[in-house]
């Protein structure tokens, strides 16, 4: 006759071994230096800069609202989208990312089905990005500075017909639908 204490002992040390194995697997398959589970052939990017912009953001005037949404950096990239609404409908919209191209940070905006442009970092900061496109009608800079957790200012400027444009919106971060 056998012990059930005895039997039920050696199964829970069974599974502890199996555990401790599959952790211990595990942790050596890693790369030194890394936590076991850390994608091993992740390196630092300049997107980890702009951790800070991922989320929902709402700019809002009367008769007008503009959400921009920024999924976290992932896969190279940042994808986003903005809608701005007034009057009840949407008047224009905006597919956008965020990636690096020969080491530099690219925002590519194309907005409300027109061609799609590409502004290269020119200013990065922990607080700040400047991307800008010299050769773009307007705007040729876009601008985006992190004022608190809660809010980000955002800003475009450019020259039109040789005069100095710049159009701002702050923005508050609010719940992702």
């Amino acid at each position: 006759m056998s012990n059930p204490r005895l039997t039920l002992k050696l199964a829970l040390a069974a599974i502890v071994l199996a555990l401790a194995t599959v952790l211990w697997l595990r942790r050596t398959d890693s790369e030194p230096g890394t936590t076991p589970g850390s994608a091993a052939d992740s390196t630092a990017s300049p997107l980890d800069q702009l951790e800070w912009l991922a989320g929902c953001w709402k700019h809002e005037e009367p008769g007008f609202r503009r959400d921009e949404q920024w999924m976290a950096p992932s896969g190279g990239m940042m994808l986003g989208m903005s809608r701005s609404v007034s009057g009840g409908r949407t008047v224009e919209h905006e597919y956008l990312r965020i990636e690096v191209i020969d080491g530099r940070l690219a925002y590519v905006a194309v907005p409300s089905g027109q061609a799609e442009t590409t502004f290269m970092e020119a200013d990065l900061s922990e607080r700040h990005v400047v991307f800008a496109a010299p050769e773009h009608d307007f705007p040729q800079r876009i601008t985006y500075e992190r004022m608190s957790p809660r809010s980000v200012l955002a800003w475009i400027e450019g020259d039109v017909d040789g005069v100095s444009r710049v159009i701002e919106f702050p923005m508050t971060s609010v719940r992702c639908p």
